[in-house]
């Protein structure tokens, strides 16, 4: 790996890193999403203590994060491939955040962003399988367990063998992230999209 490979990589953890649900909170003098609600900065949880509005904010910040990322790579002419290690590395930063004690999101958002960024059809495929499940079942956590598990099938159907190892990282990731939800889906005590917790 070459000094630029690397420096990119390190650029999209830094990127990664800043929150878009704390900064969007504060400037919308909302109560910190690190300690209310589900305590998860994220949009799914603004949406819950500050809604519609500051949930969106949340989104496009966190999206913002991965799409600047990829786009710096393709600036630097650097392959499909490492485009999604540099993705991954983005939503790394934004689940341990060098600027918040390593404590962030869960990753999602920022992962789309990157998907979009990386190839249109790809992230595409990534949103339409989130909002079909959530339009069917109503959870959030859940659509976005399902739509990152597709994630590596479709990267290796549209961008090559290659890029499957950094989706199926980025999997494993949002999957441990939402290890809390899969039990409260399991017990059925999960928050329906447009419920209050």
């Amino acid at each position: 790996m070459t000094p630029p490979m690397i420096t990119l990589l390190i650029i999209a953890y830094l990127l990664g890193s800043v929150n878009s649900a704390v900064i969007v909170c504060k400037l919308m003098e909302l109560p910190s999403p690190n300690t209310t609600g589900s305590k998860n900065p994220g949009a799914t949880n603004v949406l819950r203590i500050g809604g519609k509005k500051a949930a969106a904010f949340t989104f496009t910040g966190d999206a913002l994060k991965g799409i600047i990322a990829v786009l710096i790579g393709h600036f630097m002419n650097q392959n499909e491939a490492f485009l999604c290690w540099i993705g991954l590395a983005a939503v790394i930063g934004h689940i341990f955040p060098i600027f918040f004690k390593f404590k962030g999101g869960k990753g999602v958002a920022t992962a789309i962003g990157a998907s979009i960024a990386i190839e249109p059809i790809l992230g595409i495929c990534i949103m339409l399988t989130w909002f079909v499940i959530a339009m069917v079942f109503r959870y959030s956590s859940l659509a976005a367990i399902i739509a990152f598990l597709a994630s590596p099938a479709f990267a290796g159907y549209f961008l090559g063998q290659d890029t499957i190892a950094p989706f199926a990282i980025i999997a494993v990731l949002i999957i441990i992230k939402h290890k809390q939800n899969i039990k409260r889906l399991l017990n059925g005590t999960e928050s329906r999209i447009g419920t209050k917790k």
